[in-house]
């Protein structure tokens, strides 16, 4: 590959490297970039996926990590090894053949808004995103924080955030619903930590602030008050986007994207998808980064579908970001640190830098590994 000696020396100096339709990202020996100890580093960036008003960059990696040793909310509700239930709920802390497996905690005594009980019954660790929905109970809510929850483990209090208004009965156990809240919503609940400012998301579709050049491509015509009125009467945040007048719309946009995407990240050699950096109109606004191909697999159908969401809910902007915008967005942050843990199980960490906001969430066992890495650029 040819280069301008110019470009050879910008390119030194900023860590970053032009391979044909592929870009590297990459800390030079000795520096505390991108590749630092607390992430994958090394990450690639494909030529981006567009379509209407979202630019979806691949991300790829020379290594893939084995993380067949971890379980993911979806698999765990769906085979019965992971539990979530209201507070309060006696019966469910039992097996399948209905003998009793734990007894419930003393904070067991009623149901509560803003906190579930969780039980990892597996043989592995489980892997919780915050926005993951949980469909069901009184009302359905959204995974508060990242964290991992041991196998075996206690009862767990889980934070939660509600998702649907106007209902708070029947029902005490929750099923996979394979959904996971787009950005604007998972912003106020990954970094913001607010219910009110989660509800608001979801009702007004984006927390975005651009002036908009064009209507938003899909629900420009979908007044969401005539969704909750005619088809989501409990203002469920799962209605509301699989609703005929909306669900179309981001079935249509999905379908148009995943077909692009498939062609761009096809007969790769050499490399692992491992995750994405997203771009609405010229703003690069977030990055899902995994630590296998394999998790990033398992998440991608439900990540796409919330991207196409927010994109939906947001205006056309006619500028496109660039490779290089996006590059640059995934430098790791030097800013504000808070970071929290359990011991042995996991370490959870967040990075804030002006308007963006870095969540990282590792595994201790059975060995030390970033398994999420989440970037985003605030809408407020």
């Amino acid at each position: 590959m040819e280069r301008s000696f110019f470009n050879a020396i910008v390119g030194s100096l900023l860590g970053i490297t032009s391979l044909g339709s592929m870009a590297v990202l990459f800390a030079p020996p000795g520096s505390s970039g991108p590749a630092s100890s607390r992430s994958e580093g090394g990450w690639g960036l494909l030529d981006p996926v567009s379509y209407e008003n979202i630019s979806i960059f691949p991300v790829v990696s020379g290594a893939s990590q084995d993380t067949a040793a971890f379980l993911t909310l979806d698999e765990g509700l769906s085979n019965g090894e992971v539990i979530v239930s209201e507070q309060g709920t006696a019966g469910l802390a039992r097996t399948r053949d209905g003998r009793r497996a734990v007894t419930p905690p003393p904070y067991n005594n009623g149901a509560s808004v803003n906190q579930l009980v969780l039980f990892n019954r597996s043989k592995r660790p489980l892997l919780l995103l915050a926005g993951e929905l949980v469909s069901g109970g009184k009302q359905d809510r959204i995974i508060a924080k990242d964290r991992i929850v041991a196998p075996g483990a206690d009862p767990l209090p889980l934070d939660v955030f509600c998702v649907e208004h106007g209902r708070w009965s029947n029902g005490s156990q929750f099923l996979a619903s394979k959904t996971i809240v787009h950005p604007s919503v998972r912003e106020k609940a990954a970094v913001d930590q607010a219910q009110t400012r989660v509800w608001a998301a979801v009702t007004g579709g984006t927390t975005a602030s651009a002036v908009p050049a064009a209507p938003p491509p899909g629900l420009a015509g979908n007044d969401l008050s005539e969704v909750l009125r005619r088809e989501a009467p409990t203002q469920s945040y799962d209605k509301i986007y699989r609703s005929k007048l909306v669900g179309g719309s981001v079935d249509e946009f999905v379908e148009q994207v995943q077909r692009r995407f498939a062609k761009a990240t096809s007969g790769l050699k050499g490399e692992h998808l491992v995750g994405v950096v997203v771009a609405y109109g010229g703003e690069v606004a977030w990055s899902d980064i995994f630590a296998s191909s394999d998790l990033f697999s398992h998440y991608w159908p439900k990540l796409l579908r919330s991207y196409a969401v927010e994109a939906l809910a947001r205006p056309t902007l006619r500028e496109t970001a660039s490779r290089d915008e996006a590059l640059e967005f995934l430098h790791r942050l030097n800013g504000r640190e808070i970071e929290e843990s359990e011991a042995g199980v996991y370490r959870w960490r967040e990075i804030t830098e002006g308007k963006l906001a870095l969540i990282e969430i590792d595994a201790l066992q059975p060995r030390q590994v970033t398994l999420h890495r989440l970037l985003l650029h605030r809408t407020s």
